[in-house]
């Protein structure tokens, strides 16, 4: 079997709907509205680092400290009056004061231009070869909120930097390339409610496992987890669908999660033929 006869197999008989309750789109999904799923799935990206089962909790409680639509609570989010609600939430490097300055520059972002892929889109031209120009201003634009009515004083806490990584700073921004395939993708668990910007600009989600399976199969030779070395997986995978390739980010990301493909039982491996000599 070639080994784009595997990922499609792969792609084609997996459980999506099964796996949601063990991903952070899980959060997303609660909602019907879009104005809904796209900010509530940004929080849950910002947060998507770690054990899923450490994460998730924070997630749930900031969202449903925001009630039935999170949208429509952070248009109206008022510093002093719904902030207190936030005390004592934090979460690794994140500390309180930096997820309420999340909230506070979203309640920005928001009152100025509605929508979040409206800002996005400001920053994207159809000549890019990828969403990174666009992520690249998208960040920027987030991070020129002045802070001060959070921290007294206009600063940027590296709490408070964690939730905003840049491809210009050349970080894998793997929680924003979630945040994006969920939002512009239109197939299996992903929403597609942001139109106008093709499947094959995204670039994949990076983390420990996409990288550990896409050097098994050849798709990268890089040694740091970055940037560059998303875009070359997603470049290798565009061999095998140019025009989607990231459906088959849910699939092998959550081939690592679920410990089905791992260092222990690489021999076992559906993939073990194509370790380290895939051919594209």
């Amino acid at each position: 079997m070639s080994l784009k006869q595997t990922l499609d197999r792969l792609y084609n008989t997996y459980d999506f709907k099964e796996r949601i309750l063990h991903d952070p789109i899980e959060f997303p999904h609660q909602y019907k509205r879009p104005e809904d799923i796209e900010v509530s799935g940004f929080i849950a990206s910002c947060f998507a680092y770690g054990r899923v089962d450490l994460f998730k909790p924070v997630v749930k409680k900031i969202l449903s400290t925001m009630g039935e639509s999170p949208y429509d609570f952070l248009v109206n989010f008022n510093l002093t009056r719904h902030g207190r609600l936030f005390s004592g939430i934090k979460y690794r490097f994140n500390e309180n004061n930096d997820i309420i300055c999340l909230l506070y520059v979203l309640n920005r972002a928001l009152k100025r231009y509605k929508r979040l892929d409206v800002l996005f889109k400001l920053h994207c031209w159809n000549d890019d070869q990828n969403i990174g120009i666009g992520l690249t201003g998208f960040v920027e634009s987030l991070l020129s909120t002045d802070t001060s009515p959070v921290y007294g004083k206009n600063t940027k806490t590296m709490g408070f930097l964690q939730f905003f990584p840049s491809p210009q700073k050349g970080s894998a921004c793997k929680r924003m390339n979630l945040f994006l395939r969920w939002m512009i993708r239109d197939r299996d668990i992903d929403f597609g409610i942001w139109k106008g910007i093709p499947k094959n600009k995204l670039v994949i989600p990076l983390d420990t496992h996409i990288a550990r399976i896409s050097k098994c199969l050849g798709f990268t030779k890089r040694a740091s987890q970055d940037w560059k070395m998303a875009v070359e997986i997603t470049e290798a995978l565009k061999w095998f669908d140019p025009e989607d390739p990231l459906k088959y980010d849910f699939a092998l990301c959550h081939q690592g999660i679920s410990k089905i493909c791992s260092k222990m039982n690489c021999k076992e491996c559906d993939f073990n033929p194509y370790a380290g000599n895939a051919r594209l």
